[in-house]
């Protein structure tokens, strides 16, 4: 049974001092997972952390707990062991997110970074304002995220349509929902197209050339992966008049590299991967119903499928 927890985080303190209060038993060591060793992980049975450390191996760990939702540094470059059961935490993000993504479709119609630049110059320059109600948003991948994101957009009167692996989604969010093969055919009257899917091989580069390129001046937002959008395509489809704007919070190389043309362009927004952060109550409650079901004999809820890669 689990016993020893290396935890990689830079809350590691915070969240070791919430494990062992509800289980005192737990022998615990932490450090920012950057900074975890070999010796910790030849230690611990289990490790708990977002991201994976930079040892050359897992050690004697035998289960991994991933505290974000997104498990892609647990599948690239290279898969963590199948010897190894993985699991992910079961905090919800969608009202977090939800709110960073209202946040930048209100920034982008109420031209507010244009507004604050007029204030700073003192110009008065009087403009028309645009409203949310009556346009219309692609959201893709309908899950907990994308359903809060729609839910709020809808409440504002919003058409709001989901794109999902499977066509599923809620009837009482999205106008319509369709499978991941009819993106491209979709994009070219939509005035927001927002981005919640995990990177898997299947999702790697999902907004490419021929999604952008069907565009009509949409506004893009991606808090999924960074590498579900093809970066690199981005300063060229503003330029185009593919997107009108863009509002990213997750990036291919993270910290996005000082010398991106992204950072100064001014009809891009970038926040630091922060639209929905994992926080100490909600990975000491994964972790634990993770362990309960472990304890029972049972395959925990949360396990991810490694075939699905979620």
């Amino acid at each position: 049974m689990p016993q020893r927890i290396v935890i990689g985080a830079n809350a590691h303190a915070e969240i070791a001092a919430a494990l062992q209060r509800v289980r005192p038993s737990l022998e615990l060591r932490g450090n920012r997972f950057m900074d975890v060793t070999a010796d910790d992980l030849a230690w611990g049975d289990t490790y708990v952390g977002f991201r994976r450390p930079r040892a050359p191996t897992m050690g004697n760990i035998k289960w991994v707990h991933c505290t974000g939702a997104g498990v892609d540094a647990w599948m690239y470059p290279e898969e963590l062991s199948r010897d190894i059961l993985l699991t992910r935490s079961a905090e919800a993000f969608g009202l977090q997110i939800a709110e960073w993504a209202l946040a930048r479709a209100l920034a982008v119609s109420q031209q507010l970074l244009d507004l604050a630049r007029c204030q700073s110059n003192h110009e008065w320059l009087q403009r028309d304002i645009a409203m949310l109600r009556g346009t219309k948003a692609l959201i893709v991948g309908t899950g907990d995220i994308g359903g809060s994101i729609g839910r709020l957009f809808r409440a504002l009167g919003c058409d709001v349509h989901g794109i999902s692996r499977t066509g599923n989604g809620n009837a009482d969010v999205f106008t319509t929902v369709s499978k991941s093969d009819a993106l491209a055919s979709l994009v070219g009257d939509v005035d927001w197209l927002i981005v919640t899917v995990p990177l898997t091989s299947a999702t790697r580069h999902l907004i490419n050339r021929d999604v952008l390129a069907r565009c009509n001046g949409a506004v893009l937002m991606n808090v999924g992966r960074g590498a579900v959008v093809d970066e690199s395509l981005l300063p060229s489809a503003l330029d185009n008049g593919w997107l009108r704007a863009i509002a990213l919070d997750v990036f291919e190389t993270e910290p996005l590299p000082a010398a991106s043309p992204l950072w100064n362009d001014p009809r891009v927004m970038i926040s630091p991967h922060i639209s929905g952060l994992t926080t100490t109550a909600g990975v000491v409650e994964g972790f634990f119903e993770c362990l309960r079901d472990i304890e029972n004999g049972v395959a925990p809820r949360w396990t991810v499928d490694r075939e699905r890669q979620y």
